[in-house]
């Protein structure tokens, strides 16, 4: 994105009981960009391949509410690539490519086949 040191910044969401995690956490630093009137911040979880409770609770509504509530403005939750035709082919490169022959590709017909049976259990594409 081409973006300056000044313009992002990194923090770790996920922690577990009451023991120290990597720092600095997400919630402390929405709160302190919130404090000093930050007019937008755009957020994206990139260690996620599809967006799951955690993150649209703690993230996207959590962590829009302590930054709106501490003075912040605009918040933006850029959702995961999720189920995205164009992800999911991008994962089942990555996973063929890796898996050394342990698995071959279905054929197209056998895809075909696979997605005609789950569009007839209500499949929603």
């Amino acid at each position: 994105m081409g973006l300056k040191p000044d313009q992002y910044a990194i923090s770790f969401q996920s922690r577990f009981g009451k023991a120290e995690w990597l720092k600095p956490y997400t919630t402390a630093t929405l709160k302190e960009l919130g404090k000093q009137k930050t007019r937008r911040i755009d957020v994206v979880c990139p260690g996620f391949v599809a967006d799951c409770l955690e993150t649209l609770e703690e993230i996207a509504l959590e962590g829009k509410e302590d930054f709106q509530h501490a003075g912040g403005g605009e918040y933006h939750y850029i959702p995961c690539l999720n189920e995205r035709p164009e992800w999911i082919h991008a994962l089942t490169d990555l996973v063929m490519d890796n898996l050394q022959g342990w698995l071959t590709a279905p054929d197209a017909a056998e895809l075909e086949k696979s997605r005609l049976r789950a569009l007839a259990m209500s499949a929603k594409k």
